[in-house]
């Protein structure tokens, strides 16, 4: 006798679902890795052209100069606030993902308990029925001792 979970069709669909939103989070974290990466790659380059610049300065630096590394600096600030906001994008994005992907895991969680309790009610039927099978036996064997 084989036992066949009801839902087993919608744990199936769940765990997909879960698979899913397990991808979704990866690719979700590995955005705001790069994102991550990236604004600390060009903070660090700022930091590096500052110190170059104030070294420049106690060594004597022209004034064009002194513009074209000010106007780079300037430029590095705005991609680095750019990309400030790609990063808290990329944070809240990867939350959110982690969040559906705990709320499937939830799921896929309880149907896995209701089949762990209906495989469990199932062997408590089946052994019900096998003791019931062997009270009856045993019964039919005494009443044919006794009766020959």
């Amino acid at each position: 006798m084989s036992h066949h979970y009801r839902f087993e069709k919608i744990l199936a669909l769940k765990e997909r679902e879960k698979d899913e939103a397990l991808l979704l989070y990866e690719k979700a974290v590995k955005n705001f890795e790069e994102a991550a990466e990236k604004l600390y790659s060009l903070l660090k380059k700022k930091e590096t052209l500052e110190v170059f610049q104030t070294n420049k300065l106690n060594g004597g630096f022209s004034i064009h100069e002194i513009r074209h590394y000010q106007q780079f600096i300037t430029n590095l600030e705005e991609t680095i606030n750019h990309y400030q906001e790609i990063v808290i994008s990329a944070r809240n994005s990867m939350n959110w993902y982690k969040q559906k992907l705990q709320e499937k895991n939830i799921e896929v969680k309880k149907y896995e308990k209701m089949k762990v309790k209906n495989t469990e009610k199932w062997i408590q039927v089946l052994r019900s029925r096998e003791n019931k099978a062997l009270d009856e036996i045993s019964t039919l064997q005494f009443f044919n001792r006794n009766g020959s």
